[in-house]
């Protein structure tokens, strides 16, 4: 149910003279619920001056979240590049990544961080009979306190909060380590290791129920020119699995607490490992646990895009510890929160500036990140796709020339950010839903991503 002035507001911007000037500037943006509105020319020109095309007024660009809790249209944008960007590392065929990759040594990865206390659990047979939790009790799948510490007065809040917050850190530790397993295994000494091979790598991290983010990734382990040169031999799925799980028992960081004791920062005994194939596309895994390149790809990159939730705090800063009232947390992630807070308050963790986090759980890092080699990079896939746009607009205007001789000539000014009034940004969303699920803007969408 909208209140009176938003239907007051809705009204009158659909009786607007302007209306359906507004809207194409909203179909141009892709519905985003949050556009950067700028005002200025714009225009498209022969190196002698002649203009092909030319554009003056204001003119909505997308604001490029990738949350689809904030904004669906431009979460939708940034899960098709992250699924092309990681389907390039998989399956090759990129002008950067060929084809052969797929004979590479491949495995899907996934690391979990440590148990700092019993939680909540939901567990279910095969047979699919929910299993009762420690507490005694068979917890529903929405039940909040899934993932809730047992006894909040023991469980260590501190210690998950500084994991988190080092978590990035201990990644960069395991690839130094898998580095150096691997030249063991070749036999060279670690500091030569990339005179032999390059490992390469796309990770995203995901929230668990607890607050925790774990990681998953494809590793891909190349020749010392990247992803055209072989593999050595002697580096196979097999010797790659050995070398991860011994990277990952030795891969560690020993931080301080608050009251001076050391915290080990490692990963948990939870290591799953299981090798890429190309078969199986139409599941996540076959029957030998061995996953798809293109269902993985998907995957991934649906976690890399995932909205918060029960696991998550909030889509925003936190710029005071009084909103925190106002978040609507569970009582196990309010305190993660508020430890948070608590510790981005004290001198001698300044330089991790945990407070700006706390809206993260104290996770710092990004979601999606990949080594240089593993594949195209987001900036090449936007260049490829605002390439296109420009190609379709000369197609439009009957100009088949060649695109190096085409200047783009910009001179856009900041008007403001989002929408003006919840009527406006409620109507966007409503044409960005149906401008995302209409076959034909699906197939333009695909055909220059």
């Amino acid at each position: 149910m909208y209140a009176p002035d938003i239907d007051d507001q809705l009204t009158a911007r659909l009786t607007a003279p302007d209306f359906q000037a507004w809207r194409a500037k909203v179909y141009a943006s892709g519905g985003c619920a949050k556009p950067i509105r700028l005002t200025g020319t714009g225009s498209l020109m022969h190196p002698d001056g002649t203009v092909i095309y030319h554009r003056a007024g204001e003119l909505f660009a997308p604001c490029g979240n990738r949350r689809s809790a904030v904004c669906p249209a431009c979460s939708d944008r940034y899960a098709a590049d992250a699924f092309h960007l990681l389907r390039a590392g998989l399956s090759g065929g990129h002008k950067q990544v060929p084809t052969s990759v797929t004979e590479k040594p491949r495995v899907f990865l996934t690391l979990t961080p440590p148990s700092f206390g019993p939680v909540h659990t939901r567990r279910v047979t095969r047979s699919g009979a929910v299993i009762r939790c420690r507490c005694t009790e068979r917890h529903h799948p929405d039940d909040p306190r899934i993932g809730g510490a047992l006894d909040p007065d023991t469980y260590d809040y501190v210690g998950s909060v500084l994991w988190q917050a080092h978590s990035g850190q201990l990644w960069h530790r395991f690839a130094i380590a898998l580095r150096r397993a691997l030249a063991q295994r070749l036999g060279v000494p670690g500091r030569v290791f990339r005179d032999h091979a390059r490992v390469s790598y796309a990770k995203v991290a995901e929230y668990q129920r607890r607050g925790l983010v774990h990681f998953h990734a494809a590793i891909r382990v190349d020749g010392p020119d990247g992803p055209g040169d072989p593999c050595p031999a002697a580096i196979t799925s097999t010797v790659l699995r050995e070398a991860i799980f011994e990277a990952a028992s030795i891969a560690h960081i020993t931080v301080e607490r608050p009251d001076a004791t050391a915290l080990f920062v490692e990963w948990g005994a939870q290591i799953d490992i299981r090798e890429i194939t190309r078969t199986a596309a139409e599941q996540i895994e076959d029957p030998d646990g061995r996953i798809s390149e293109a269902r993985l790809a998907g995957y991934i990159a649906k976690y890399a895009t995932k909205g918060t939730g029960k696991t998550e705090a909030a889509d925003r800063p936190i710029r005071s510890e009084y909103e925190i009232d106002y978040l609507g947390l569970s009582t196990h992630h309010r305190r993660l929160v508020e430890t948070v807070w608590e510790l981005g308050g004290l001198a001698q963790y300044d330089e991790l500036n945990l407070r700006k986090w706390a809206h993260m759980l104290g996770f710092r890092g990004h979601f999606l990140t990949k080594s240089q080699h593993y594949s195209t990079t987001f900036g090449a896939i936007r260049g490829e796709r605002h390439q296109f746009q420009i190609a379709y607009t000369l197609h439009e205007l009957g100009h088949d020339g060649d695109l190096d001789q085409v200047l783009v000539v910009n001179d856009w000014r900041l008007v403001g950010v989002g929408h003006r009034d919840d009527a406006e940004k409620e109507l966007a969303e409503a044409i960005g839903e149906r401008a995302r699920h209409l076959p034909g803007e699906q197939s333009k969408r695909e055909g220059y991503r």
